[in-house]
């Protein structure tokens, strides 16, 4: 049985033709679908009986309309891809791919609206769709493999989760289907080799950034040869993030477009040449194991000379002591304004001479896990009270509340400040383990460095601070606060987790804007006076007036019910800070 095309159909051929001439394809017109363009069954023994009239691709808008922009991140990612996508764990994000020429419009018929879709309308809608739909939708017909393919080769920034059970080059045939990738992340379920990591640098010859992270118990296996020659390939490389890298053994990275540097979890580097003229920011953070042996003097000297332009510096190291930081401040790096020495037991308020006096424009300094007290404070809020404006003191044993309170008067650019597990009672401090507080002398210049001691804090420190910046304070585990007073119109995050002994009736929070507070592990009448001021804006006991000063204040007495009613009816009722959110266990 043959099939006999509408009078509407056969006065449309010309057209469709005409549109093939006008866009010069010189040779003979491809296959079409074989469904029907206005009910969508296969044409083969089909007599349509739709009156719709199919649309033409030649209206879609030409590519020259607008100026197309490369986003790679879906609204939501509503799960992996069917059959074996859905082992893969594509994560494939928006992006705008290039407008569909008329012809291969012409080719894809849709069942949309009983007519003909437009290619450029179809890549609109596919672009949309996360990995699952984006896969399945390959299936339908070569029209829409061809346009998924389009949105695959177009994207700039892929996400990918490689589960456990991934084959052997997994992550090359993914990626081989992006050509214009530049931006690339890897969550990692299974072990990352030197093989993935050649498949990365063969597949994406533009790459500027990559990220990988490690899960579930996964290892990179990654050596130092190999991270040393996919740096020195990758010309356009503008930021590399890697964690899990204790197989690295030394590091060898020469790079001049390198920007951004972030290595975690290193251990045991023999040698650390770092040769990027350009990097901005290195992040460098050691695993917690006790024969750690890399020598981090020498590694944070050489930066001054390899790496001239560093503005960001993180080392997390328990090996951190004071000679490493007379290392990094004997480098002179004129652009440093972000500096972050952290879980550096042995640093000493020595250390944070040297540091004041080689860097003064930092606008953050983080020392958390040092030993440092409150004359270290003291020679930061010197130094800094035009630029910083974060302060990180978390961990730090020999910082009281006197400390913390100057810093706060002495900083007016101070926006966030934490110095949670500082201030301990008695009980916790001896809780502490033991280990930190060993110094090692062989590894220490005895010009350069002092001894850390540890001094035990009083019981009961009160908290007073005021001031028109500050936008977060973080106090968890500062069980030894027994009185906090707050007034500061700009705080919107308040962190008292774990603040055992802080008395509700010696809590004042003035702080209008405050939007999260955290109280987790606090008891539950703190949890109910921190509930009562943050809802209301005042203390609980504002609310009442029981007593009355005589004229000669001399003694108080007892105020008159009707006084009472009086001075509460004309007085505005505070607004609810509906808006603010009390977290707790």
């Amino acid at each position: 049985m043959y099939h006999h095309p509408s009078p509407a159909a056969a006065s449309d051929a010309p057209k469709r033709r005409a549109a093939a001439a006008a866009a010069g394809n010189g040779g003979s017109k491809k296959r079409g679908s074989y469904n029907c363009g206005r009910c969508g069954l296969p044409k083969k023994g089909h007599v349509c009986l739709s009156t719709g009239s199919p649309v033409s691709a030649a209206a879609s808008p030409s590519s020259d309309a607008q100026r197309l922009r490369r986003a790679l991140s879906f609204d939501e990612d509503r799960g992996a891809p069917a059959g074996q996508a859905e082992e893969m764990g594509v994560y494939v994000p928006l992006v705008d791919v290039p407008a569909a020429d008329d012809e291969v419009g012409d080719e894809m018929d849709g069942d949309l609206a009983g007519g003909v879709l437009p290619g450029r309308l179809l890549v609109e809608v596919l672009r949309r769709l996360p990995p699952k739909e984006l896969m399945a939708a390959a299936g339908v017909c070569k029209g829409w493999k061809e346009c998924v393919g389009r949105v695959w080769r177009a994207a700039e920034e892929l996400r990918i989760r490689v589960p456990r059970r991934s084959q052997v080059g997994f992550v090359g045939s993914v990626l081989q289907k992006c050509g214009s990738l530049v931006r690339l992340s890897l969550r990692m379920e299974s072990d990352f080799n030197a093989t993935d990591l050649a498949c990365v640098a063969f597949s994406c010859p533009n790459l500027e950034a990559m990220e990988i992270t490690i899960h579930d118990g996964a290892v990179n296996r990654i050596v130092g040869d190999a991270l040393g020659r996919f740096v020195a390939e990758k010309r356009s490389l503008t930021s590399l993030k890697i964690e899990g890298c204790s197989n690295l053994g030394f590091l060898n990275l020469c790079s001049s477009s390198l920007l951004v540097l972030w290595l975690s979890d290193l251990h045991c580097l023999s040698k650390s040449v770092i040769s990027c003229p350009n990097l901005n920011e290195i992040s460098l953070d050691f695993g917690r194991q006790d024969n750690d042996s890399t020598d981090l003097a020498t590694m944070l000297d050489s930066l001054g000379r390899t790496c001239p332009k560093l503005r960001n510096v993180h080392i997390a190291s328990t090996r951190l002591s004071n000679s490493a930081v007379l290392a990094l401040t004997g480098a002179k790096l004129r652009d440093l304004r972000m500096l972050s020495l952290v879980l550096g037991s042995k640093i000493t308020d020595a250390a944070v001479a040297s540091i004041v006096s080689s860097y003064t424009d930092l606008e953050l300094l983080d020392l958390s896990g040092s030993n440092i007290s409150d004359s270290g404070i003291g020679m930061i809020c010197n130094v800094y009270p035009d630029t910083l404006s974060r302060l990180l003191l978390a961990l730090c044993p020999n910082i009281t509340s006197s400390g913390i309170q100057f810093a706060t008067a002495q900083l007016p650019l101070l926006q966030l400040i934490d110095c949670g597990m500082s201030m301990r009672d008695v009980a916790s401090q001896s809780d502490a383990p033991q280990e930190n507080l060993l110094h090692d002398d062989a590894a220490e210049d005895p010009r350069s460095c002092e001894r850390p001691t540890r001094k035990l804090q009083p019981m009961y420190q009160k908290l007073i601070i005021k001031h028109g910046q500050l936008r977060k304070l973080s106090l968890w585990g500062c069980s030894a606060l027994d009185a906090l007073h707050l007034n500061c119109p700009e705080l919107t995050d308040l962190n008292l987790n774990s603040c055992t002994n802080l008395h509700p009736e010696r809590l004042l929070l003035q702080c209008p804007k405050l939007e999260m507070v955290s109280a987790s592990g606090c008891q539950n009448f703190l949890i109910g006076a921190v509930h009562d001021q943050i809802l209301t804006g005042l203390p609980k006991e504002a609310s009442h007036l029981p007593c009355k000063r005589l004229g000669d204040g001399s003694k108080r007495v007892q105020a008159p019910q009707f006084l009472v009613q009086q001075q509460a009816s004309g007085e505005k009722q505070a607004s609810p800070r509906s808006r603010c959110t009390l977290l707790v266990d």
